[in-house]
Parts: C-alpha cells; structure tokens; sequence
C-alpha cells in the first residue's frame, strides 16, 4: 500500500514563497512519474507540475511556469514543489500523487494517470 503524506502548506503573502513536500512510502518511489495538482473552492481538480521517475523532465501548467519548481530526492522518498512569486489565484488545497504506471516515458498532466494521492495540504495566498 502507498501512502503519500504533503506538508509545507500555509499562509503567505503575495509575491511570497512557499515549498511544499510530499513523502512517500513503498521501496519502488524512483519508478513513477509524480505530481502535483491543485483544488480551489468551487473549481476541478487542475494540474500543477510533474517530473519523470528519473527526475530529468519536467512539465508544468502556464499558469505556474517560471514560478513553480518541482523536484524529487528518489534516496528520501520525496518530492518538492518550490512556489514563488506566489499570487492570489495559487490559494488551493494542493495534492500530490503517483502515476499508475510504473516507467512511464512520458509525464502526464491528466488526473486519470495517477492512481494514489495524498490527503492535501492547503495554502493560501493574501493579497
């Protein structure tokens, strides 16, 4: 069973930063793509970052690039997710989760691809 824990959430004033980690349990971490998504009231679950099991690609929402930096440490079991310049509209609960498949070539930004998900940890953004 795979147990994805997020932390690191909070409140931050606008143009701040947060960074937000997720740990995972299981010995098989450094073979799935993981991502980040995000919640708003009232809005769908969207996209946010994802980098390959490898670490050497990455992808990210528009909204988010040039902000936002993902990373992964595979020998601790976790990922990262370094949010700057930080803006009202980034105020979500925000999610981590494992791809389905274990290798996947490619990165995907579809919630459908990822079939474990942590519990969220919310942040919020003040103007």
């Amino acid at each position: 069973q795979v147990q994805l824990v997020e932390s690191g959430g909070g409140l931050v004033q606008a143009g701040g930063s947060l960074r937000l980690s997720c740990a995972a349990s299981g010995r098989t971490f450094s073979s799935y793509v993981m991502g980040w998504f995000r919640q708003a009231p009232g809005k769908q679950r969207e996209f946010v970052a994802a980098i390959s099991w490898s670490g050497g690609y990455t992808d990210y929402a528009a909204s988010v690039k040039g902000r936002f930096t993902i990373s992964r440490d595979n020998a601790k079991n976790t990922v990262y997710l370094q949010m700057n310049a930080m803006k009202p509209e980034d105020t979500a609960d925000y999610y981590c989760a494992r791809d389905t498949i274990s290798g996947r070539w490619y990165v995907s930004t579809e919630p459908s691809a990822y079939n474990y998900w942590g519990q969220g940890t919310q942040v919020t953004v003040s103007s």
